[in-house]
């Protein structure tokens, strides 16, 4: 029994409905970009389903419904489709570009249907635009040099590179063998080949964005356990994990690496007196005045209050005191301004170089701690540096 173009038409549209559905009943409703960007491509899909179902019942509709609708609802779920996956990725949308190439692109498609019939030059036209629809699908995909690593990318870049390959070759077929075809219902290998692998690729190119998704989500979530929310730097866990590779560089090269201890003086007054969405609103201050003046190698995390730790690799007792120092001073060189209120913040520090016989950031963080308490102790404002054992006096600088 010979496949039939009706049939084929029917089952893409059952198909991407199915695809649809899944995504629209699959994730939990909010407001993220993520989320949004999954529920366009789920109408994209739909939309998509529309315009197979155009075809498969086809024998029911006028022939230039069929052409003129059918390739407008495949552009625009081709132009959905676009802003979902620059949507998901967080690349810029191209919305007008998307547009343009819809409106030219059905045009031309128009053009060729109706003010000169020609089949060949309508199915080149509309090749065109969809054509432009996967560079710029590509084009987002390949934008973050950063990712490079992903998995999902990668097969959704081969989705797409064996769709403009798809392309190439109907229309070569097309305008090379010197067969002429009226249109896609024509019984004709061509038109088979072409409507088996289109009714395949609303179920590869979801299989993809899923799996896009899914990782991109990972990687958020694995990001916000390591991020203190409130000041955006990171947590005791991220400062933990790389404490553990900055001791194993270490060991290698043979250099020693520093844990500074910061905490804010006084700061519970300011909360007192100000209220803590002020308090919070100076954190977030001092964490970028601090930020600024330390080297890019070093990591400030916060430890929970007003207390955070600077990593510092390939650095010394003396040059830890010496980066503590300078923070100190940074910090002491004008008051933080919130809401207009000129809030003058001064820090201690507590110095620890890390030592061979420590495996972990708890011990450092103890000797680290005890030198902090001799500065808050000591007047405050000032740094201590922990000794390499117990039988040294702390240092206070």
């Amino acid at each position: 029994m010979p496949i039939q173009v009706q049939s084929l038409s029917l089952l893409g549209a059952l198909q991407a409905m199915t695809v649809a559905l899944m995504l629209w009943l699959g994730v939990r409703s909010d407001k993220s970009r993520m989320v949004r960007s999954l529920y366009l491509r789920a109408s994209a899909l739909a939309v998509e389903a529309l315009g197979y179902a155009s075809l498969a019942f086809g024998q029911h509709l006028p022939p230039a419904a069929i052409t003129l609708g059918g390739n407008a609802l495949n552009l625009l779920a081709q132009a959905m489709s676009v802003i979902a996956l620059r949507m998901l990725l967080g690349v810029p949308l191209r919305w007008r570009s998307v547009i343009a190439v819809g409106v030219v692109g059905w045009g031309g498609v128009a053009w060729f249907a109706v003010v000169d019939p020609d089949y060949q030059s309508r199915v080149l036209w509309g090749s065109v635009a969809i054509a432009c629809n996967l560079l710029l699908n590509i084009e987002a995909l390949l934008g973050d040099r950063r990712d490079h690593g992903s998995r999902a990318r990668y097969v959704l870049l081969w989705i797409f590179v064996l769709s403009l390959l798809l392309l190439v070759w109907r229309n070569g077929m097309l305008w090379l063998t010197g067969r002429q075809l009226l249109d896609v219902y024509a019984p004709s290998p061509i038109n088979v080949f072409w409507m088996l692998m289109s009714i395949m690729q609303p179920l590869f190119y979801g299989l993809g964005f899923v799996l896009l998704y899914n990782e991109l989500l990972q990687r958020e979530l694995y990001v916000m356990a390591r991020t203190d929310p409130l000041t955006g730097v990171p947590n005791r866990l991220a400062l933990e994990e790389r404490f553990a590779g900055m001791l194993v560089a270490s060991e290698v090269a043979r250099v020693p690496f520093c844990l500074l201890l910061l905490d804010v003086d006084h700061f519970k007054s300011v909360n007192d007196r100000f209220g803590h969405d002020c308090g919070d609103e100076a954190l977030k201050a001092l964490m970028q005045r601090v930020g600024a003046a330390l080297p890019p190698e070093s990591m400030i995390g916060r430890l929970g209050g007003e207390e955070f730790i600077v990593l510092v690799p390939a650095a010394g007792r003396r040059d830890g005191e010496a980066l503590a120092e300078w923070i100190r001073e940074a910090v002491m060189d004008g008051p933080v301004v919130i809401d207009g209120r000129s809030l003058p913040l001064t820090i201690s520090v507590g110095v620890a170089e890390v030592e061979s016989y420590e495996r972990d950031m708890s011990s450092t963080l103890r000797r680290a701690d005890k030198a902090l308490y001799v500065a808050k102790h000591g007047g405050r404002n000032r740094v201590v540096t922990a000794p390499a054992n117990a039988a040294d006096r702390l240092q206070v600088i």
